[in-house]
């Protein structure tokens, strides 16, 4: 029986695709940058009246940010999550872009938009994956609900509180997280926790306009000179912060995550190929070291820098103002608030008073016990679709708000969806195979079989 209804679900995906695919293409030409706050309200909306047509229920509700789409469906006993976002990232540099941002285009089997990975993409899975369910067992085995937020892309600083707030109506038994896929070789990939992140922008106001440099160049403070001080006292060339007491609270990873490390594939070169590197830091060449550093490491990252003139050839100015954006990713057991608190002593300590901090965003690092039952259900039904056996990751690199749904709602936590390492998200020509696309709804669709039953 259970084949059966596998096949149904499978041939349903299959023959709708171009119904979501224009379901898709509504979704992503709408803009929704949070970044700029650009397009965020009508996109909420749209994504309610989406859910609504799908014959969910669904509201818009407000946060201390932008606002959060809920919505539920289906009946039983469990409860199924599903926590997705509508906003991307800005589309810039628009000259890198071989077609419209905001319009969805197919070329050789690939569709291209700002969004369509991350995380439109994925959004538009769930629904496909939850009507072909539907469709092949006359009713969703469970029930549903959707938590679909506007501020992931800019850190997701209101979604503790609003989970906080919101325990009752989010209630659960387990949940599919906003992302998934494959690696360079087409292996799933199942992401079990996240670092934090407390991310920046460190500025300095030397003066109330900028000067020539002949004039001030020998008796004005230089804002940017002074701000590339500040950064330098906050981490060595060894990649150790400098910040006092930075590592006090870190835990170091268990033997079960350093057992799901090891067994990790090598990706030394497709990393290499990709972004052009020609050797990795602290002379870390591959195995457990590189596995290890790569995610239970915390990191200071300068990640732009703006000061003076930066424009086609020569401008002689004392830039006035220097900032940059700086992002510190956290592991267990670290807080962006003892983050914020260790930086403003370590700074002040050095006599950079003058250097202002502002928090743009940050959460903390959180992972889900691997060997839990929904966990399995996942990686199972992953082999179904994909042949193979998932890669286990017990923390990755990238920052998201999991910590509240594992910790205050008690959730286990999944990957699952449409990802693959090409799929250039943040970036132009942001990506998704069609493959992918049904691969990722077929194995969302087992989940949700699989759990309900």
């Amino acid at each position: 029986m259970t084949n059966h209804i596998l096949q149904k679900i499978d041939a349903h995906i299959e023959q709708n695709r171009a119904y979501w695919q224009g379901q898709l293409a509504r979704l992503c030409a709408q803009p929704s940058v949070s970044a700029q706050n650009w397009g965020i309200d009508e996109c909420a909306q749209l994504v309610a009246t989406m859910l609504r047509e799908q014959g969910y229920t669904a509201e818009v509700l407000p946060s201390d940010g932008y606002p959060v789409v809920v919505g539920e469906g289906g009946a039983g006993e469990k409860t199924l999550l599903f926590y997705l976002h509508y906003d991307v990232q800005p589309p810039d540099p628009l000259d890198l872009w071989e077609s419209d941002p905001f319009t969805l285009t197919e070329r050789d089997g690939v569709l291209y938009a700002r969004g369509v990975s991350d995380d439109k993409g994925h959004i538009i899975c769930r629904l496909a994956a939850l009507a072909a369910v539907k469709e092949a067992m006359g009713e969703l085995p469970c029930r549903v609900k959707f938590i679909i937020e506007g501020e992931e892309e800019i850190g997701s600083p209101n979604m503790p509180a609003f989970v906080e707030q919101h325990q009752e109506l989010l209630a659960a038994d387990a949940c599919i997280w906003e992302f998934g896929g494959v690696d360079y070789d087409g292996r799933p990939r199942q992401a079990l926790g996240m670092r934090g992140i407390c991310y920046v922008e460190l500025s300095v106001q030397s003066l109330s306009r900028d000067a020539h440099s002949g004039l001030g160049g020998s008796i004005f403070p230089n804002a940017a000179w002074r701000l590339t001080w500040a950064l330098s006292t906050l981490k060595d060339q060894y990649e150790r912060i400098l910040i006092p007491g930075f590592y006090e609270n870190v835990l170091p990873p268990s033997p079960r995550d350093l057992e799901l490390l090891s067994r990790l594939p090598e990706e030394v070169d497709e990393l290499k190929e990709m972004y052009g590197v020609q050797e990795f830091l602290l002379g870390l060449e591959g195995g457990l070291p590189l596995q290890r550093t790569a995610v239970f490491e915390p990191t200071c990252t300068i990640c732009g820098l703006t000061a003076g003139y930066q424009g086609v050839g020569s401008k002689t100015v004392l830039p006035a103002r220097a900032s940059a954006k700086v992002d510190f990713r956290l592991v267990p057991n670290q807080t962006p608030q003892e983050v914020l608190s260790k930086l403003r002593a370590h700074l002040d300590g050095l006599g950079f008073q003058d250097v202002q901090i502002q928090f743009l965003g940050g959460g903390r690092p959180a992972k889900v016990d691997p060997d839990d039952p929904f966990v399995q259900i996942a990686n199972e039904t992953a082999v179904d679709v994909y042949g193979r056996d998932p890669i286990i990751e017990p923390i990755i690199g990238g920052s998201g708000p999991n910590y509240p749904f594992i910790h205050t709602l008690g959730l286990p936590l999944v990957s699952a969806g449409v990802g693959y390492p090409g799929s250039n998200v943040h970036a132009p020509n942001e990506n998704m195979t069609i493959e992918n696309f049904l691969q990722g709804t077929k194995h969302t669709a087992r989940i949700i079989e699989r759990f309900g039953r």
